[in-house]
């Protein structure tokens, strides 16, 4: 039995796009495409090229969301976020999956075009600080790679200026009548936050009587979901790196797999685990 191939213009389809909006003009294709440009002729070049813009560009959505989360946070609208939050851990699920693609990169495969990289290295990415710092993880020290670009250490500094995604989620319990300390509510914005008591007893009075404070149960549980996915793209980025150069110095000088262990020792908000014990 023959059959005829369907043509979609018979559904109704658009078929013609002169003078029109197609998806390629929309999305911008073309120069999405033109953007992978190998410095060496080594074959998985392009795989480690292309694994790193597509994290560029899911980490450009992860800021979106965090910092639409934090505006309804501090508006109290915190429903609204829970939604943002959620996409949020999301999106590091599809980064932590990103790493699966690249091990499949051996290291005699990145031997042969490492030295392409020259100084370039991933902890470089002013994305990526930027969502460090909106989450609670403010290293004054990390400032100095982007010094070169006074548009990004600009950036950079306005970040440092505003309060966390934790600071926010504190300040929202407050207003709620929840008695978080005062000296937490002012503190020094551009420093990292420093685990203490006061908070603990508050995220563990709502985790004792979830009924009576579900809304501050479901942010915390929200937040927490978010820094479990956050963690997990710690430690595969970190197995990747071992499997990859072993324990050699990163491109960029850092020390490599004992920088990034270093690095899945750092909590976003240890108050909302260390209570865990205490319950």
């Amino acid at each position: 039995m023959t059959t005829c191939p369907f043509n979609p213009a018979e559904d109704g389809a658009q078929m013609a796009f002169d003078g029109r909006m197609s998806y390629g003009d929309y999305l911008q294709i073309d120069r999405i495409l033109s953007a992978q440009h190998p410095l060496s002729d080594a074959h998985d070049e392009m795989l480690f090229i292309i694994q790193h813009q597509t994290s560029e560009l899911w980490m450009r959505l992860a800021l979106h969301e965090l910092d639409a989360a934090r505006a309804m946070i501090a508006a109290d609208r915190v429903q609204e976020a829970f939604k943002m939050l959620a996409r949020v851990a999301r999106i590091f699920e599809q980064l932590n999956s990103a790493w699966d693609v690249l091990r499949t990169m051996t290291p005699s495969d990145y031997t042969t075009f490492r030295a392409s990289l020259g100084q370039s290295s991933g902890f470089q990415s002013w994305q990526y600080r930027l969502i460090e710092y909106a989450v609670g993880n403010r290293n004054l020290a990390m400032l100095r790679p982007h010094a070169h670009r006074p548009d990004l250490t600009a950036r950079l500094e306005a970040e440092l200026a505003r309060p966390t995604l934790y600071d926010e989620a504190l300040r929202h319990l407050a207003r709620a009548g929840h008695p978080v300390p005062a000296e937490v509510l002012t503190r020094d914005l551009r420093q990292p936050w420093t685990p203490h008591a006061g908070v603990e007893a508050v995220w563990e009075a709502v985790y004792r009587d979830p009924a009576r404070h579900w809304q501050a149960y479901e942010l915390a549980e929200k937040l927490v979901d978010f820094e479990d996915y956050f963690r997990r793209w710690r430690f595969n980025h970190l197995t990747t790196v071992e499997r990859v150069i072993g324990i050699k110095r990163g491109t960029g000088g850092t020390s490599g797999v004992a920088y990034l262990r270093r690095m899945l020792a750092v909590q976003l908000f240890p108050e909302l685990w260390s209570l865990r014990t205490a319950l």
